[in-house]
């Protein structure tokens, strides 16, 4: 796994009145900071990639559907520079997802309803200077293939 990345999984607690599920808690070991929370979605098939942060870090949970997470280590001096992770990440398998500074992340939604992703970054966000530096999903140099693999 690409340094610095971590998972946390999470518990679903249903009942006869619904779910109840815990994302991230200020005594978990994985938490850092906080900076908000905002909600994301992507509509089924669409990837939204990629990007980087210099001072933030992220935590992904996706609440509804289901996402391909893909990250890619683009850290000159990391030990696991230029390796590629991929999670599943949704409703079948709730996790949380911690992303490091400067790992390149990106999304693809892939189940057949839209999905919703809850973001619970280090930072605000900074609407004069954000702290979010793009590259195009699919011309770089990121070597990762956002189709759909049937193995």
């Amino acid at each position: 796994m690409i340094e610095g990345v971590k998972l946390k999984n999470l518990r679903v607690l249903p009942d006869e009145r619904g779910r109840l599920m815990e994302i991230l808690r200020a005594d978990d070991d994985i938490f850092k900071k906080f900076g908000q929370v905002y909600m994301t979605t992507a509509y089924s098939g669409v990837v939204k990639a990629w990007h980087y942060h210099r001072n933030q870090i992220d935590n992904f949970a996706v609440v509804k559907g289901m996402m391909k997470i893909a990250l890619y280590d683009g850290r000159k001096n990391s030990p696991t520079y230029k390796e590629v992770n991929e999670f599943f990440l949704g409703e079948h398998n709730p996790k949380l997802l911690q992303i490091p500074k400067m790992v390149y992340h990106g999304f693809k939604c892939v189940s057949e309803e839209e999905a919703i992703v809850i973001n619970i970054p280090t930072q605000v966000y900074n609407y004069k200077n954000p702290d979010e530096y793009r590259v195009d999903p699919y011309d770089n140099d990121i070597p990762y293939d956002w189709k759909l693999k049937e193995r």
